[in-house]
């Protein structure tokens, strides 16, 4: 048996609004709109991976996703531009990577990151 997939399942009673933060700004494709589930992703090749963790590192709380992108700083603005407030960072973390916390729409708390 293998792990083909992990998909991140974030209830809400306005799957629209996904498509603000995840689509417009961080670029994601809209895979499936079924009015009740929005799927948003990309086709592009990616590590299965899930993070068990007792902190955030650097004294930040555990966010509920992580999303690696190529360019932290393009993020950043994308998000600032759209209205959504990093609420750590961007911080250069000693174990290299570049990072930011944002809130969702629906108040998750998101790990924007790249690998230095």
């Amino acid at each position: 048996m293998t792990v083909r997939r992990i998909v991140a399942n974030i209830g809400t009673p306005d799957a629209a609004a996904a498509k603000r933060f995840y689509q417009d700004v961080l670029g994601l494709d809209v895979l499936m709109d079924q009015g009740w589930i929005v799927t948003l992703g990309s086709d592009a090749r990616m590590q299965v991976q899930i993070s068990f963790m007792a902190q955030g590192g650097s004294g930040t709380p555990v966010p509920d996703l992580s999303i690696e992108v190529d360019d932290v700083d393009a993020a950043l603005q994308g998000m600032k531009a759209a209205g959504f407030a990093a609420e750590h960072g961007p911080a250069d973390e000693p174990w290299g990577v570049r990072r930011f916390y944002v809130r969702d729409p629906f108040g998750r708390l998101v790990n924007i990151l790249s690998h230095k």
